[in-house]
């Protein structure tokens, strides 16, 4: 199995509907967040890619003109958490790049350096 990926960083604020009083993401923050979008292939086209990168550009586009240095509340219509935004955008890629038959999209999303969330097709 082929598989490539692309980084895509921005900055937002959130609130996390449905935590407990004093729990610390049920308060207005936010993150340099990364969305992680990855392509995987079993075969690669006859250039030798599984998705030519520039074909990406779309997402970049998305991302800085709907979610980037926004309150992710206000933009979206689901409890904004790293695992939801990770199934959104995996479900909006294949809307903004054509995605050839064979391949599978997956995205990861990082709040933190440390932590990452993913949300991948299953067969």
């Amino acid at each position: 199995m082929y598989e490539i990926s692309k980084d895509f960083p921005f900055s937002a604020s959130h609130v996390l509907e449905g935590l407990p009083d004093g729990h610390q993401c049920a308060r207005l923050h936010g993150h340099n967040y990364v969305a992680r979008v990855i392509l995987s292939a079993e075969k690669l086209d006859t250039v030798g890619f599984v998705v030519d990168y520039g074909a990406l550009a779309p997402v970049k586009r998305w991302i800085d003109g709907v979610l980037d240095h926004r309150h992710l509340n206000d933009e979206l219509e689901f409890n904004p958490t790293a695992e939801n935004l990770a199934r959104f955008l995996a479900n909006l890629v294949p809307r903004l790049v054509e995605i050839p038959k064979g391949v599978s999209v997956s995205v990861a999303v990082s709040e933190t350096p440390k932590t990452w969330a993913t949300w991948r097709e299953t067969s």
